[in-house]
């Protein structure tokens, strides 16, 4: 089997010392306990493919899907290996040698087909007419067609801030597509038609509240398209907002979504978010900002492995109920994935993204001076 992919980075796998500091952090590993699924079994399994010392079987390519993309493993390593860069590289090379997992393939299928991995067909109507505007709202798919309160909630927000904005006839992000291995042209076919489309609306800052498509478009359609407009996270724009907020007597602690918190170190504006709300008690769990676990759900773990995923999101809520009775994140994926844990713990928490808790207790607002 060819692994062009992997082979250039050989050198990098060659600097794992297999120390196992990552084993305290993944989790995959806390789940499973099983070496090949934290960051040094996968990078030995990289190599033995890379090196053509082992053979592509059904065990080495579920390992090779045991992973969230989370990073965490990034940021214990001592000796600052590109991880995800391996792991993704690999699933790049199984992917075209035929290795592809079953729910994988019909994620593919969907977006082709369809635009969007859930294979919905059905145009969603929130209330929003097409027109030129300097600022865009990118929905992402789940929350058109999982969590609309989020978009809805967030369109709401943009209204009472009275920004003049637009939706745009946009397709999936691609982020699944990159993460699970698929091939570039199918990526960069869906970067075109996004940015088209942002630019078609004459979008000079597109406005996320998905924390994966986010970083899909910062870090990734950089390298391959020449974007003209700016983008940013709506916990970025509202932090600068001056708004005013009904009281919340109640404690709130915050998850990270790793897209926007290891990957883009999008930290500080969604905790001074929160801490605007009057009488809100705002705590840290013990696992938060940079050392934040992933709730199980990213790098195509939900699908290929729900089970595992609904079980680390589970230990997620765990934490959180220990110290808040309000859970609140910045990604429709990650509110989806914590409630799908929360089915087996039961947990005493309100979930919620952070654009449904501040659209609720927003009463008036004055726009920001850095505001479009």
């Amino acid at each position: 089997m060819k692994m062009d992919r992997a082979r250039e980075l050989e050198k990098e796998m060659l600097t794992c010392t297999f120390c196992g500091f990552c084993k305290s952090v993944c989790p995959y590993f806390e789940d499973n306990q099983w070496d090949p699924s934290v960051a040094r079994g996968k990078v030995i399994l990289a190599y033995g493919l890379a090196r053509n010392e082992i053979e592509p079987d059904d065990s080495v390519v579920k390992r090779m899907y045991q992973c969230t993309t989370c990073k965490d493993c990034e940021r214990r390593c001592p000796s600052n290996i590109r991880v995800i860069d391996i792991v993704q590289a690999t699933r790049a090379d199984l992917v075209k040698a035929g290795h592809v997992i079953p729910a994988h393939a019909k994620i593919v299928e969907n977006i082709e087909n369809t635009g969007n991995p859930y294979g919905e067909t059905k145009d969603v109507d929130f209330g929003v007419h097409p027109k030129e505007a300097n600022v865009g709202y990118f929905i992402g798919c789940t929350a058109r067609y999982r969590n609309t309160s989020i978009a809805q909630h967030s369109i709401s927000i943009l209204k009472k801030l009275r920004i003049d904005f637009t939706l745009i006839d946009e397709v999936c992000c691609g982020s699944t597509l990159h993460r699970i291995g698929q091939p570039q042209n199918d990526f960069v076919r869906l970067m075109k038609e996004n940015v088209k489309a942002a630019q078609d609306r004459g979008v000079k800052k597109l406005l996320f509240t998905c924390a994966g498509c986010l970083h899909t478009f910062k870090e990734e359609y950089a390298k391959h398209l020449d974007c003209s407009f700016e983008v940013e996270h709506m916990v970025q724009f509202l932090a600068r907002q001056n708004l005013k907020l009904r009281p919340l007597p109640r404690k709130i602690t915050y998850h990270d979504p790793c897209h926007i918190g290891r990957h883009m170190k999008i930290y500080e504006e969604p905790r001074a978010l929160l801490k605007k709300i009057p009488e809100a008690e705002f705590v840290e769990m013990r696992q938060s900002q940079e050392s934040s676990r992933c709730c199980g759900g990213g790098g195509g773990v939900r699908s290929a492995d729900p089970d595992a995923s609904r079980r680390m999101a589970s230990k997620r809520l765990d934490s959180a109920s220990e110290v808040a009775d309000v859970l609140v994140t910045s990604c429709p994926f990650c509110v989806n994935t914590l409630e799908f844990g929360n089915e087996t713990v039961e947990a005493d928490i309100e979930i919620l993204d952070i654009t449904e808790l501040i659209d609720g207790l927003l009463v008036t607002s004055c726009i920001g001076d850095d505001a479009p």
